[in-house]
């Protein structure tokens, strides 16, 4: 809903910015998504008198006109094909600016002076498809005679701020600058003035036409009012620019009244040509299955028994809340107009809306309801504004089929219930106050109130709404503070293993890591991706997609998606780590949660051009990454060959601490690389729960004081052979003096049989009580070269 602060100004005097306006609905709880001001960017903008037109000597499409500004006469080159002398315009002096940064400049334009601008709607900043026809190709011009050099703007209506409503399915009350005048009201303690509909009535409309409803669940009500001798022409300007504010087109005055009150009052009316009905009777029902009827937008629907039609008692003439039909709407030739206000079935109303792809503002007024209370309203103001802006005469009396329905809700409450609920400390007259400003009539018995609430708020139907409206009205802001009750000897903090995995998240963010958050839920294909597969799987009963079918077992998939998503929006670099949980199924039972932890890079993982430095991603830099994982937490892994599907045969590894499987580490399979689009990437996954229930506390030792000795060996062994099997036999030789063992080289090639690989390691000795002695480590070398032969291992000379 489009809220015109300067219409909203004819129903209630507020006089603040509307900014604050904005601001202050937007704290009661309707939500102002958004303002627009229509005098932003705008300089120097003036009413302008055009005296003379002439052609341009030198081009054929434009024209020379002299323009009375007020305090002097402007020549300027005009291109618009409607600019005629006479007419009143909208002029931007030189020096002025229009939206989008334009400046108008003094210019000579094929070598005449030109010293402003006759401006269009459009150069105004209004949408093309609200500008009225015979505007739509050239300049604005208004049809009543004003005072040259005037703000333009002010005779515009625009000088405006105009807020949008983000209104839910329950405020439709405000759908209309009558409901929202009455919660700007509430809100500022302002009176309403309601809009005129005196009327001066001659003959009878009973007369002139007859209504009969055949089913009243399709319609409880049908009224209707007839005008005749109407003059069809271009409405008011200050109508127009309304409807336009509106976010309505302008048609012509008969037509834009029947917008114009269903966006003042809220109740959707429609204009029939009297002439053209086809009979002196309306007769509302329920359509007949494969009836057919040609609507205004000229196409032939094909109607169910669930739409709602007004006939002339044979044929459909409209669609009931939703489109009129072709050859009973209001043209240039209309005289006699018949204006119908009716109450139709809603959940209809939006099956034909959904059926038909017809979607109207009459239509989502009638699908949320409209109120009773407002069907002969706007009657009477539609009547009234034909008989001012179309010189008509309104024929007396309503004629009408059907009861408006009673209702109105009467409400018992309490003061202690709102002040209990709340947590105000309201008095009766404050309550009872607000009631007022909310226009719900009110009497008090003691400490209890019977409040009667009008049709037009069809949300408030107990006692909790009218809380809510009472600490609406009061303030949100007003509501006490307080603070939870708690014992003080509690400890308060994380717990050990929060702390442990937000140290985790830190560590792998200083890493170069961004946090992804995924969906648990994958399609069954990725289900057991990264997997051993002995798991079962958690599906949904009933899904939303094939892809959010199954809870995941492994975070890597999502990720894997997640590198995808970016490295198709050219960011080639990606780093990102998760914790979330997997789940295993346990049949019939609740499944297992467990938290996982999982990471993957791609790309450059340290790029310096200014140095011709670049380092892509590798395995040992994702290796690296989990040896720091490990080292923050005081754990030591270990590794070993894995096969799993998903990863690169020779470069992935599970990860084992304390011998036992706690995850995977290793770069995508090429396949899967190729499928996803994806350069090398590395990934990794390890059961967090258990790795932070495994940590030990740091262990400190002091600085040795006595240097240490390294021996380097070189082994001829088996090609296939794990280098990790023999750090294992070379660790377990010697338990006082060995500190590490680390291999350094790896060589495959020229003068080493073809099944073979050299292995060349590094054996760090030291002895923290005194200096080490080439003797004193000789038989552990020893001892070390025998394990090693045993095992099948060659020493190279």
């Amino acid at each position: 809903m489009l809220v015109s602060k300067e219409w909203l100004s004819e129903f209630v005097r507020v006089n603040v910015p509307v900014v604050e306006l904005a601001e202050k609905i937007t704290r009661s709880g309707i939500e102002v998504e958004e303002i627009t001001d229509y005098t932003k960017d705008i300089k120097n903008l003036v009413v302008g008198h055009v005296l003379t037109k002439e052609k341009h000597p030198d081009a054929d499409k434009l024209n020379v006109t002299t323009v009375d500004v007020g305090e002097e006469t402007l020549q300027i080159v005009c291109g618009a094909p409607n600019v005629e002398a006479g007419q009143y315009v909208i002029v931007c002096k030189p020096g002025g600016r229009l939206p989008g940064g334009v400046k108008i400049k003094r210019a000579k334009l094929r070598g005449v002076e030109s010293n402003g601008m006759i401006c269009s709607l459009g150069e105004l900043g209004i949408a093309k498809n609200l500008v009225p026809a015979q505007y739509e190709t050239g300049i604005f011009n208004f049809p009543e005679e004003l005072t040259p050099g005037t703000d333009a703007l002010e005779a515009l209506f625009l000088a405006d701020g105009v807020m949008e409503f983000g209104l839910t399915p329950n405020r439709a009350d405000a759908m209309s600058m009558l409901g929202s005048a009455y919660e700007v009201s509430a809100l500022y303690e302002e009176e309403i003035e309601f809009p005129e509909a005196d009327l001066e009535e001659s003959g009878n409309a009973a007369d002139a036409i007859a209504v009969r409803i055949e089913d009243t669940d399709a319609s409880p009500y049908y009224a209707a009012r007839v005008v005749r001798d109407v003059v069809v022409k271009p409405s008011p300007t200050w109508m127009q620019m309304r409807l336009i504010k509106a976010g309505i087109r302008p048609i012509n005055n008969v037509v834009d009244i029947s917008n114009y009150v269903m966006m003042e009052i809220g109740q959707p009316l429609h204009m029939f040509d009297a002439d053209k009905i086809g009979s002196s009777e309306i007769v509302v029902r329920y359509a007949s299955e494969g009836e057919k009827m040609t609507t205004l937008d000229d196409k032939e629907r094909e109607l169910t028994t669930e739409d709602i039609v007004v006939t002339n008692g044979n044929e459909p003439i409209a669609l009931a809340g939703v489109m009129g039909g072709d050859f009973s709407e209001v043209t240039e030739e209309t005289k006699n107009v018949v204006i119908e206000s009716a109450l139709f079935n809603a959940i209809n109303v939006r099956k034909t809306s959904r059926q038909t792809g017809l979607r109207s503002e009459a239509s989502s007024r009638f699908e949320k309801g409209v109120a009773p209370e407002r069907v002969n309203m706007a009657l009477d103001r539609a009547a009234f504004l034909l008989q001012e802006h179309a010189e008509g005469n309104v024929l007396a009396g309503i004629v009408s089929a059907g009861e408006l329905p009673e209702l109105e809700v009467t409400i018992q409450i309490t003061t202690d219930e709102v002040n209990g609920l709340v947590g105000f400390d309201l008095s009766n007259t404050e309550i009872k106050t607000i009631f007022e400003r909310l226009g719900f009539d009110s009497q008090v018995d003691g400490d209890s109130f019977n409040v009667h609430v009008p049709t037009r708020r069809g949300d408030i139907t107990i006692k909790e709404d009218l809380i809510e409206e009472v600490a609406r009205i009061y303030g949100y802001d007003e509501l006490p503070s307080t603070l939870p009750m708690m014992n003080a000897s509690k400890r308060v903090g994380l717990t050990a293993y929060q702390a442990k995995r937000r140290a985790v998240k830190h560590l792998l963010e200083g890493l170069g890591l961004n946090q992804a958050i995924t969906y648990a839920l994958v399609s069954e294909e990725k289900a057991q991706q990264f997997t051993d597969h002995t798991q079962d799987t958690v599906k949904l009963m009933m899904p939303m997609s094939a892809d959010h079918a199954v809870l995941r077992q492994s975070l890597l998939p999502h990720l894997i998606d997640a590198v995808q998503y970016n490295n198709a929006r050219q960011m080639k670099d990606v780093a990102l780590y998760e914790i979330g949980n997997i789940f295993h199924s346990r049949g019939t039972e609740q499944p297992v949660e467990i938290e996982n932890i999982a990471g993957i890079i791609t790309g450059q993982f340290s790029a310096t051009e200014w140095q011709d430095k670049v380092e892509p991603v590798d395995f040992y830099v994702m290796k690296g990454i989990v040896e720091a994982l490990a080292a923050k937490l005081n754990v030591e892994f270990t590794y070993e060959r894995a096969e799993v599907e998903e990863l690169h045969p020779g470069r992935s590894a599970r990860v084992l601490l304390n011998g036992k499987v706690i995850g995977v580490i290793g770069q995508l399979h090429p396949l899967v690389e190729a499928a996803h689009d994806l350069k090398a990437t590395y990934v990794f996954e390890l059961n967090l729960q258990h790795l932070l229930e495994e940590t030990s506390a740091v262990k400190y030792h002091m600085i040795p004081k006595f240097p240490g000795i390294s021996r380097d060996i070189a082994l001829e062994v088996e090609r296939a052979r794990d280098t990790g099997e023999l750090i294992d036999i070379i660790m377990n030789a010697d338990k006082k003096y060995l500190q590490r063992a680390m291999v350094f080289d790896v060589y495959e090639g020229e003068h080493i049989a073809e099944d073979k690989k050299s292995v060349a390691i590094r054996m760090e000795f030291l002895n923290l009580e005194e200096t080490l002695k080439d003797e004193d480590i000789q038989p552990v070398v020893d001892r070390i070269l025998e394990n090693l032969t045993a095992a099948g291992a060659k020493l190279r000379g």
